[in-house]
C-alpha cells in the first residue's frame, strides 16, 4: 500500500535510523510498535511538523497492519522508502489524496475557503472558491471543490517567489489576484 512517512533528518524516526528500500520488523501496532506511515500525507504534519528539520517520504507499507482510526495513520512491519520527497513534491502527493478521496474527512491541516502561510511556510486551502495568501517561500496548495462540494475540481500549487506569486497578496487556484475583506 503506498503512504507518507516523515523523519527527522537522516531519515530518524524515534531514534531508529531508517535506510532506503525495505526495513523490517516483527510488531505492528497502531499505538505502541511497528513503523507508522500515513495514507494522506498531511497527517504527517501531526507527527513532524517542521518541513525545516523534517524529511519526508513516499513508501510502501506491507506485511503486518494496523490502523487506529484517529487519523490515516498506519503501522506495519515491513516499510519499503521508495523516493524522497521536497516541499513541493509532498504537497502535490496531498492535493492528489484530496483529488483521489474527495469524501474522505479532511486533515486538520487543511483550511476551509481561506488561509495564510504564517509560521508553517505552508497553507492547504479546500473550498468552493479558495484564497491563500504567505511571505516568500510559502507554499500555497489550493483544492478547489465542484458545486456539489463533494468533488475537486481543481488543484493548483505555486511558491511564493517574489514573481509568479507575491508575499502577502491574496490568491485563488487560478493564481489571480484577490481583494479579501
Amino acid at each position: 500500500m503506498i503512504a507518507y512517512k516523515g523523519f527527522g533528518r537522516g531519515l530518524v524516526c524515534l531514534g531508529y535510523r531508517f535506510t532506503m528500500g525495505l526495513n523490517v520488523t516483527d510488531k505492528a501496532n497502531c499505538a505502541s510498535n511497528g513503523f507508522h506511515c500515513a495514507e494522506d500525507p498531511l497527517d504527517c504534519l501531526s507527527y513532524y511538523s517542521d518541513m525545516e528539520h523534517s524529511e519526508y517520504c513516499l513508501v510502501n507499507a506491507g506485511g503486518d497492519m494496523d490502523e487506529d482510526g484517529c487519523d490515516s495513520k498506519i503501522s506495519c512491519t515491513e516499510l519499503t522508502i521508495l523516493k524522497k520527497l521536497d516541499r513541493e513534491e509532498f504537497f502535490l502527493h496531498a492535493l492528489a489524496y484530496m483529488m483521489d478521496h474527495p469524501g474522505r474527512k479532511c486533515s486538520r491541516h487543511v483550511t476551509r475557503n481561506q488561509g495564510e502561510a504564517g509560521e508553517k511556510d505552508y497553507v492547504v486551502v479546500r473550498g468552493a472558491d479558495p484564497v491563500a495568501r504567505g511571505k516568500r517561500g510559502s507554499i500555497l496548495a489550493f483544492a478547489k471543490e465542484g458545486p456539489d462540494g463533494k468533488t475537486i475540481t481543481q488543484v493548483t500549487l505555486t511558491c511564493v517567489d517574489g514573481k509568479r506569486a507575491r508575499p502577502n497578496v491574496w490568491y485563488d487556484a487560478d493564481l489571480k489576484e484577490r481583494m479579501v475583506a
